[in-house]
């Protein structure tokens, strides 16, 4: 697996970007807990002007927001084994091109939305359009991850949704740890920021402070990192953890 540089450089600043190992977080744990420990485990301490960031899927594993295929009751309807079939796969995964994660987007987002969606998508691609579908089904759509090789049980076999109030979340996490929080949906071709807290900051600067999507994918149970202004002066790997 390749590793990530620490420190990303945007606009002549320089950020350090430091993944945070912790526990699996599923459905009923405390996100809060799991962080601080793995905080404790690495021996972190944030300060006040870091950005503490926490996958999406991090957030929605402690809000029970996933579906494990073949043990949770999800029953699929006719018209989302349908619809499925008319989804191109892309390298970032499966997306609704399967009938379980096509049945939670009409759950999320709204049979009329997703038929909508559908029907405009696929006139517009007619004429070499693309991405209409995800634009008018919305956010709810674009977050729902289908099961993934490589990803850490349960999650390789699960549908994963996406999290209740990122917004909230972000300003509790902020509250516990004294720094700024966001709550991202970052994988290798690219990235959102679905909360954050205080509401002011750089949305456009997260994502590219996180473009190369620093916490890795698959299995090494980092979901969450801290992102840190450094001067250039303190980039050497001995300084790094302990520049302010």
């Amino acid at each position: 697996m390749q590793t990530k540089a620490p420190v990303i450089t945007i606009d002549e600043v320089s950020w350090l970007r430091i993944p945070v190992k912790t526990r699996l977080v599923l459905r009923g744990d405390d996100l809060a807990e799991a962080i601080q420990e793995g905080l404790s485990s690495a021996g972190l301490i944030l300060n006040s002007d870091d950005i503490l960031f926490v996958s999406e899927k991090a957030v929605g594993g402690s809000q029970g927001r996933y579906f494990v295929l073949g043990e949770d009751d999800l029953r699929v309807r006719a018209l989302a084994r349908t619809l499925s079939r008319f989804v191109t796969r892309t390298p970032a995964g499966i997306g609704l091109g399967m009938p379980e994660t096509m049945e939670c987007a009409l759950r999320e987002c709204g049979v009329c939305r997703i038929l909508f969606a559908a029907f405009l998508g696929g006139l517009t691609r007619l004429f070499g359009r693309r991405g209409d579908f995800y634009r008018i089904a919305g956010s709810c759509a674009r977050s729902i991850d289908g099961p993934t090789k490589g990803t850490i049980p349960p999650f390789n076999n699960a549908v994963s949704l996406a999290p209740l109030d990122p917004e909230g979340v972000s300003q509790k996490l902020s509250e516990k740890f004294g720094c700024a929080a966001a709550v991202v949906d970052i994988n290798d071709l690219g990235g959102n920021i679905l909360g954050c807290f205080p509401l002011d900051k750089d949305r456009n600067l997260l994502i590219q402070i996180l473009q190369d999507n620093p916490l890795g994918q698959g299995k090494a149970q980092t979901p969450a990192g801290i992102i840190r202004r450094v001067s250039p002066l303190h980039q050497e790997d001995g300084q790094l953890l302990n520049s302010k």
